[in-house]
């Protein structure tokens, strides 16, 4: 069993900064890529970015470009989300993923069909 372990969640004012890290525990599996994704209260989630484990292609969605920053650290297993200018639109529950699946196509891994493991989510709340 694979286990992904956000943390890094909390509190800020608009215009704030928070680092998500995610942690891959458990069984050994191909790690293709990670990403991040989220889910605003009554929207369904939604892609945030995603980085390739060899190589380290990164990918964003349009809204949070050149404000946050995704990376790894492969000997620790674990990736991160700095997130900066924060807005209160950007509050939602994140969720780290993984994927055991090779592709070569460009944005595969900027959809959830892409991603094999979940972590359980972890929330951000920005205020104005």
């Amino acid at each position: 069993q694979v286990q992904l372990v956000e943390s890094g969640g909390g509190s800020v004012q608009a215009g704030g900064s928070l680092r998500l890290s995610c942690t891959a525990s458990g069984r050994t599996f191909s790690r293709y890529a990670m990403g991040w994704f989220r889910q605003a209260p009554g929207k369904e989630r939604e892609f945030v970015a995603s980085i390739r484990w060899s190589g380290g292609s990164t990918y964003y969605a349009d809204s949070v470009k050149g404000r946050f920053t995704i990376s790894r650290d492969n000997a620790k297993n674990t990736e991160y989300l700095q997130m900066n200018s924060l807005k209160p639109e950007d509050t939602a529950v994140y969720y780290c993923a993984a994927s055991g699946t090779y592709s070569s196509a460009t944005y595969y891994y900027t959809t959830e069909n892409a991603m094999d493991y979940w972590g359980a989510g972890t929330l951000v709340t920005v205020s104005s």
